[in-house]
């Protein structure tokens, strides 16, 4: 999805978003979206690791 946009939607969006919250709040949304994307990415990684750890323990009671 994100990679039809490129450089020129890329900085219309960042000059829509310095309209509408101004220059103040862009770096409280920026953090909070970063924090977002990394507590998302750490769940994700999380499940996978959990689910490749329950196939293993499955194997091991197989074997």
């Amino acid at each position: 999805m994100l990679q039809n946009i490129g450089v020129p939607g890329l900085i219309l969006i960042l000059v829509i978003a310095l309209v509408i919250f101004g220059p103040s709040k862009l770096p409280e949304i920026g953090r909070a979206f970063g924090r977002t994307l990394t507590e998302f990415k750490n769940s994700t990684r999380e499940l996978v690791s959990g689910d490749s750890e329950e196939q293993k323990t499955k194997e091991v009671e197989n074997s």
